[in-house]
């Protein structure tokens, strides 16, 4: 898929589901944003804002009226999935806009997460715009145990704080599939490899291998993943991702022995990216430098 490329969730009994490529960072299959067409339409993921305007595209294409979405659905604040909902909650007016409790303000009032933000994707800043704030009239606080209704949908829904506290996963009761926000990794279709993501200042290794639980306790059919896109659930999907965060906090780990300075560890997985066919050289190791950045400060602050 390209930037623009909207299709039809066929993985397991999805239904009334279509996933776009919004070509986030300038990388094709790496941001998507979902959209339901269902009896109550909602989006689910809003991407970083820059590219609001193609899931409005996607609406208008699947003759969804704007004025007629009635949810929209960040799995968590991180502005690669929540940096366009205010600018689509302002696009469909009567839409309500649904976050984990400890998101809501964020989005009421995004200083705090874009300073933050900058401070974490340094040069990536430039692929970003400054998200617009979502009225607090249009927040609707989630927790665990709550459930989105789309009418001939439900979104069950799950905190699933590894990756940040202000994260949760819905699982779609009636298809039987899981948006796994990042507490499933990232999912490379390329090279069917699923790949780390362990961003500061939140990750916590032991939460997120917790949160692969919750994801195998649903045993659903399929899962959705924001990076990138619908696959099959298979149960070695959990124990496959929980070696592969497990191995690369111990890589880290290692090398911060080594080395002892948390910038030359930086500098040393981003030169040696390995992600730079899929993605791109910049793009590869930014990904490679803002993961090391997490678990140098999961390291550090471990004991405490």
């Amino acid at each position: 898929m390209t930037q623009g490329d909207l299709r039809e969730v066929t993985v397991g009994d999805c239904s009334d589901l279509y996933y776009l490529d919004t070509g986030m960072y300038d990388t094709d299959e790496y941001g998507a944003v979902y959209v339901y067409d269902a009896a109550r339409p909602a989006i689910v993921d809003t991407g970083i804002g820059t590219h609001h305007e193609l899931i409005l595209d996607a609406l208008d294409e699947l003759d969804i009226a704007r004025e007629d979405v009635a949810v929209i659905a960040p799995t968590h604040v991180h502005l690669d999935h929540a940096g366009g909902a205010g600018f689509l909650a302002d696009a469909c007016p009567n839409a309500e806009v649904m976050v984990h409790e400890i998101g809501a303000p964020h989005l009421a009032d995004p200083e705090r997460l874009v300073k933050g933000t900058k401070a974490a994707v340094g040069d990536q800043w430039e692929f970003y715009v400054e998200p617009k704030p979502v009225p607090k009239d249009r927040i609707v606080e989630l927790n665990g145990g709550d459930t989105i209704n789309l009418g001939d949908h439900h979104l069950d829904v799950y905190h699933a704080p590894g990756h940040a506290p202000h994260q949760v996963v819905f699982h779609d009761r009636d298809d039987d599939s899981v948006f796994t926000a990042d507490a499933a990794g990232i999912w490379v279709p390329s090279v069917e490899e699923i790949r780390e993501t362990s961003p500061p200042s939140n990750f916590d290794l032991e939460q997120c291998l917790a949160d692969l639980e919750t994801v195998r306790d649903l045993d659903p059919e399929a899962l959705l993943y924001p990076h990138f896109g619908p696959r099959k659930y298979e149960d070695s999907v959990v124990d496959e991702y929980a070696a592969v965060l497990r191995e690369w906090v111990e890589t880290v780990e290692a090398k911060y022995e080594k080395l002892g300075d948390p910038e030359a560890v930086e500098d040393y997985f981003a030169e040696r990216a390995e992600m730079t066919d899929v993605w791109g050289e910049r793009k590869a190791s930014e990904e490679a430098r803002l993961n090391t950045r997490g678990v140098v400060g999961y390291l550090d602050n471990r004991g405490e």
